[in-house]
């Protein structure tokens, strides 16, 4: 396992085997050292309001139940009878005052509580139903509504493994007045490719402008029309936007950041001609209450700044022109599901809403801009590793001059080191 990374900062070299891509055995090792250790994202609180709400869901490979219990808590449980095993919870979500297996009709209450079994003396007396309840997954915890869960009981606390993500976190989830909500639906797709390629293409700006050189234009030619019928100014365009000068942000333990200024609008608090007219006012008295209630430049990073950032080791939020929470969970070598959410301040008007979603299924939406384009990038990716006479990847890109500018590739090193930290067993679970 030793040896998939070069990484040679002085002579500005930064390269990956293919294989780390391609490899079944390599894909084992990322199970038991990554998957069965790290902080991995469940779900919202949003997505639980209620005492008896609950999701499924497929975390690591395991199948999980989160839920809220009658105490209002969020809890995480494996979904599996402790009796022979079926899953006891068969819907994707909804509400319930109890799980019963189908099977045999075994009974769990919301705390996990064994509660019913249909003839139970037939047992004997060393029957304890104390001992059979719904497993509890070891570790989960949340930050700022953003519940996680982890396999490992000896494992660091959250916000420890977050580290400079909470930053970020507190930035997206105060500017929307700090009551964000999971929009109901979700996308849901497969990419067969590795699936540390999406955690790349999250956040690899030097991609977008040839990649997605079709949204750009769209959007650019939107807001010329828009803004010609309301006889202003044409201002920067999107694409001439995206190049703008920005930075990426090592914030440890593998997570990363880029921000810039936004090349597009923003429901918070950045208003666009695409918005509507009618939006204008309000996305005014939002900007003004940011700076009432946070300060010129606090309001500034929430409103103007535009920010891709991927969670070790398989969650996105992007800040851009809609918050999107994308994760996805690797099932083979070369395939991967994907799972996308929108999130958005719980009060939004109802017509900044309308903006909000609109922008986030025009571009990362199954059938939008930017998804197809990806899926198409990376599953070309995994097919050119089959080329076995090219053994390695560059993402060298910016590591000479020192730069950490979007379009370089700090980012993705930031990531790859603490994979190959965690693969080759080098260091503890997360670095406080």
């Amino acid at each position: 396992m030793n040896g998939l990374i070069d990484d040679d900062p002085v002579s500005g070299i930064f390269r990956y085997a293919r294989r780390a891509l391609t490899s079944p055995e390599i894909f084992a090792r990322e199970q038991e050292r990554i998957f069965s250790k790290v902080w991995l994202y469940l779900g919202h609180e949003s997505e639980v309001r209620n005492p008896g709400d609950f999701v499924r869901l497929t975390v690591g490979g395991r199948p999980l139940i989160m839920v809220r219990t009658k105490r209002g808590d969020v809890r995480a449980f494996f979904n599996t009878c402790t009796h022979r095993g079926a899953t006891i919870c068969r819907a994707d979500r909804g509400n319930a005052k109890a799980f019963q297996c189908f099977y045999h009709a075994w009974t769990f209450d919301l705390e996990g509580k064994l509660i019913g079994v249909p003839d139970e003396p037939a047992y004997g007396p060393s029957f304890d139903r104390t001992e059979l309840g719904l497993h509890p997954v070891a570790k989960c915890a949340a930050y700022r509504g953003f519940v996680f869960v982890n396999f490992d009981p000896a494992a660091c606390d959250l916000v420890t493994h977050l580290a400079g993500v909470t930053d970020y976190l507190d930035l997206i989830v105060d500017s929307g007045g700090g009551r964000m909500e999971i929009v109901p639906g979700s996308n849901q797709y497969v990419i067969r490719a590795n699936w540390k390629l999406l955690a790349e293409n999250s956040y690899d700006g030097y991609h977008a402008l040839p990649t997605h050189e079709t949204y750009f234009k769209y959007v650019a030619s939107l807001e010329a029309d828009a803004r010609e019928k309301l006889g202003e100014i044409s201002a920067t365009g999107a694409a001439d936007g995206f190049t703008a000068k920005g930075e990426a942000i090592d914030l440890g333990n593998g997570h990363a950041v880029t921000q810039k200024v936004a090349p597009w609008g923003r429901p918070i608090a950045r208003w666009s001609p695409l918005f509507g007219v009618d939006t204008r006012e309000e996305i005014a008295r939002i900007r003004r209450e940011l700076v009432r209630n946070f300060g010129e430049e606090r309001a500034r990073l929430m409103a103007d700044m535009s920010r891709n950032m991927v969670i070790f080791p398989n969650l996105v939020v992007n800040d851009i022109m809609a918050v999107t929470v994308r994760t996805w969970d690797p099932v083979a070598v070369d395939e991967m599901r994907v799972t996308a959410w929108q999130l958005a301040p719980a009060d939004e008007a109802p017509r900044l809403r309308e903006a909000r979603l609109d922008n986030f299924l025009t571009f990362l939406g199954p059938g939008g801009f930017a998804t197809p384009d990806d899926l198409e990038a990376l599953e070309s990716c995994q097919a050119g590793f089959a080329a076995d006479g090219v053994t390695h990847s560059d993402i060298s890109r910016g590591i000479g001059a020192g730069t950490t500018r979007p379009v370089d590739e700090s980012q993705m090193r930031a990531y790859w080191r603490r994979w190959r930290d965690l693969v080759e067993d080098r260091v503890p679970a997360a670095v406080g």
